[in-house]
């Protein structure tokens, strides 16, 4: 007898089912695809009922370096953006355009109490094609800065006259300019050897080798190795000049129009260099061409007692959480900030006691108030005294993440294992002494740190009355280590900024992420007492979204 299963009317009828599913698959691919790359709307303004009373509130200025699908460590992710903002947007933010900006300082115009002025730096490609359905959902404008160098050489990865042309006339843009070039003049690597000038391509290579000290070619003169100008002020200023110069005429020819704005690259001097006489020349090509300057990073908050020339902007790292923005902006505006939670369920498992707390898929990230910590205790667990923590810790190296066991209420007894600056420590605090019961530094020798270098540490702490065994990586690095608490207590996270690091970018950043992957708690029989772990459907629709974002990815990626 046949078996049915092997018939050809049943082979024909699951050819067809998986012809079907599989073109339903590709349907909603496409879907997406044209989602993301066609835009079917068109910016409102903001109304003046958001006009504040005085309209001398300001505005903040937060400016990104590129976004990426799934984002890099330069880029942010297309879902990183959106999360941040969304955050902005509930937080009553809505977006200025250049036009208001000039006429808040020439005319006295009022602003929106939360006005927001957001930018993209770079003039990437892919920033605008992965940026705009943001920008649209949330009905904010931008603008995108380019560098004019990049219009004649053609480089496929930026934005060419054509496409800024059609991002301007799709209403969510406007355009301005990070300068005619990007490139570094008196360059020495971390070995103090002198490298000389370098273009974009050539520092980027050699990044890694490369110390705090350069330059960017319009901040100084250009050097030889012992500091001394290789050429004449007049020699300086016609080459500053000529970069002005010829930066003007491509815009005018490949656009129309040199656009009113400009981001002066790596000033944040409070002047136009940082060099005197290099500042004066850039700060007469830059008031006879622009309309407005964004001179410095760091601070969002720009008032009405500000230059126009000297505007600042905070630049998010793809590496913050979006209370890590928050964080910083609720510092310069001292304005009520509704930070996000994330998961809420997991969420009431905690109680926040500084800083705030952001629970998504299976990470508990923990943002430091300014300068100081983040912490947050695990509720119930007085009593916890014999117990297994696992978790892998994904804040940056530069700072501190730590995990508190057997703890009173202000952590002056207890036992807490710190992970700090890549340097592992276990330290006991008895009525508020602490003692360092073990160290390992992790760090290779004169490696410098890179204050965004992420960390990545799985650690496993098994604590059984008076012994401590704690190992990192799956491998122990200290076992039956002996300690005095021997009382009950509760598990605190802390995470706590460090300092502000190796960085040539970002120097201002004084908040910090502690990042507690895969958090679990469990009894020394392995009865589980916490577990942020991802599970049962939640798992599911987790790896089911990852995989789906893969394929869209790879579609934008190779069309």
């Amino acid at each position: 007898m046949k078996n049915k299963s092997f018939s050809p009317k049943r082979k024909d009828r699951v050819k067809i089912i998986r012809g079907t599913v599989q073109g339903i698959i590709l349907f909603v691919i496409l879907l997406v695809i044209i989602k993301a790359l066609f835009t079917f709307s068109v910016y409102e303004p903001y109304s003046s009922n958001s006009i504040s009373k005085d309209g001398k509130g300001g505005f903040i200025a937060v400016s990104y370096f590129g976004v990426d699908r799934t984002g890099n460590d330069t880029l942010i992710s297309t879902e990183a953006l959106e999360k941040q903002i969304k955050a902005l947007k509930d937080n009553g933010y809505v977006t200025i355009t250049q036009q208001d900006i000039l006429d808040y300082y020439n005319k006295g115009k009022a602003l929106p109490e939360k006005s927001l002025f957001l930018l993209f730096e770079d003039g990437r490609r892919d920033t605008a094609t992965f940026s705009q359905k943001v920008l649209e959902k949330y009905n904010y404008k931008a603008t995108i800065l380019t560098y004019a160098d990049k219009f004649a050489k053609k480089d496929t990865k930026f934005l060419m006259p054509k496409d800024l042309l059609k991002l301007k006339d799709s209403s969510y843009w406007e355009l301005g300019t990070n300068g005619y070039r990007l490139e570094y003049i008196n360059v020495f690597d971390k070995d103090s050897n002198y490298l000389g000038n370098l273009n974009s391509v050539q520092f980027s290579k050699a990044s890694s080798k490369i110390d705090r000290k350069y330059n960017h070619y319009l901040m100084d003169y250009i050097r030889d190795e012992h500091g001394i100008p290789m050429e004449t002020y007049e020699e300086m200023k016609q080459r500053i000049n000529k970069d002005y110069e010829s930066l003007s005429n491509i815009y005018k020819k490949d656009i129309g129009y040199l656009p009113s704005l400009y981001a002066l690259m790596h000033s944040n001097t409070g002047q136009f260099g940082t060099n005197d006489k290099a500042s004066e020349v850039n700060g007469k090509d830059i008031k006879k061409l622009f309309s407005m300057n964004f001179n410095r990073e760091g601070d969002s908050l720009n008032l009405s007692n500000s230059s126009i020339y000297d505007l600042t902007r905070v630049q998010p790292q793809a590496y913050w959480s979006t209370n890590h923005l928050l964080m910083r902006i609720w510092d310069d505006t001292k304005r009520n900030t509704e930070f996000v939670v994330g998961d809420e369920e997991k969420a009431s498992k905690f109680k926040e006691i500084k800083g705030q707390a952001e629970f998504v898929d299976d990470k508990i990230i923990v943002t430091s108030l300014p300068k100081e910590t983040g912490l947050i205790k695990l509720l119930n667990s007085e009593n916890y005294k014999d117990i297994k923590i696992s978790t892998t810790l994904k804040g940056n190296v530069i700072g501190s993440q730590s995990i508190y066991l057997r703890s009173n209420e202000d952590l002056s007894s207890s036992i807490c294992v710190q992970l700090i600056n890549n340097v592992v420590n276990v330290i006991e605090s008895s009525n508020g002494n602490k003692k360092i019961l073990y160290s390992l530094d992790l760090n290779h020798k004169n490696k410098q740190i890179d204050v965004k270098e992420p960390g990545n540490k799985k650690i496993d702490i098994t604590l059984a009355d008076e012994k401590l065994t704690l190992a990192i990586d799956g491998k122990n690095i200290v076992e039956d280590l002996k300690v005095s608490n021997k009382n009950e207590g509760s598990v605190y996270l802390q995470c706590t900024w460090g300092e502000y690091g190796y960085s040539q970018k970002n120097i201002a950043d004084d908040v910090y992420d502690g990042i507690f992957e895969g958090f679990k708690v469990t009894n020394i029989n392995n009865e589980v007492l916490y577990d942020s772990s991802l599970k049962g459907m939640e798992a599911l629709t987790y790896n089911i979204k990852s995989s789906f974002n893969k394929i869209v990815n790879w579609f934008i990626e190779n069309l």
